[in-house]
């Protein structure tokens, strides 16, 4: 910064940093509603269920907090590259996963799985079933039931796991690097960004860049915290 504000705040101007910040709020606009929707239906299909193999269909959920997420993006380059079990048929029909926008929302979605159903599970058995079978006793179908008696029970842990998944996909490096070839102003989220900019010494690219990444963190924490006092009132 030793040149002054001026040279920082060009930063902004660079179309790569415009494109890399697009594809971030991008990503995040397609995977956390439809990781959203998978937690409530996992989280509800566990917690009221009790079925055989349920153990490991809880497992299986938390696979992602078990594996590297590199390796994660590794999985996805050998199901859908183009040497791998899925490429050849992805190319006959000219469908492009892996170094593409398919490939990012994979791995971003794949490493961002477990957090709303982890959130939502132990709210859901600590309410317990007998306000929803009550409703029904009433009357009350299924969709009456989970906006006005399901949703307001959960509706803290719920958000706290939106909350987590927003950050998560908005920070993911390892299994993005992995599938999306890092092509500046077409594949190249904020973080990789930051890396790409810093390696070819472009360090003030690099802090704002940063700064965007950090701005993000900070409302996601102020958000965070926000809900985690919520959820201890109740």
């Amino acid at each position: 910064m030793r040149y002054g504000l001026t040279p920082f705040l060009a930063t902004f101007h660079e179309v790569e940093l415009q494109s890399a910040l697009l594809l971030t709020l991008l990503i995040a606009f397609v995977v956390v509603p439809i990781n959203t929707v998978f937690g409530l239906l996992a989280a509800w299909a566990i917690a009221r269920n009790q079925f055989w193999g349920r153990a490991f269909v809880i497992s299986l959920l938390d696979l992602p907090f078990s594996i590297s997420p590199v390796v994660a993006g590794l999985m996805i380059v050998l199901l859908y590259g183009r040497n791998g079990w899925l490429g050849g048929w992805l190319g006959a029909i000219d469908v492009k996963v892996i170094f593409a926008l398919p490939g990012i929302l994979l791995a971003t979605a794949f490493v961002t799985l477990p957090f709303v159903a982890r959130e939502v599970i132990p709210v859901l058995e600590e309410v317990g079933p007998e306000q929803e079978e009550a409703a029904r006793t009433l009357g009350a179908n299924d969709w009456q039931i989970f906006w006005r008696v399901t949703l307001p029970n959960i509706r803290w842990g719920l958000l706290y796991g939106v909350v987590l998944t927003n950050a998560r996909t908005m920070g993911e490096f390892g299994a993005v690097s992995v599938v999306s070839g890092n092509i500046a102003g077409k594949t190249q989220t904020l973080s990789l960004f930051v890396e790409d900019s810093y390696k070819q010494y472009a360090t003030t690219a690099a802090f704002g860049a940063s700064i965007l990444l950090a701005l993000l963190g900070l409302v996601t924490l102020f958000a965070k915290t926000l809900l985690e006092g919520k959820i201890h009132e109740e």
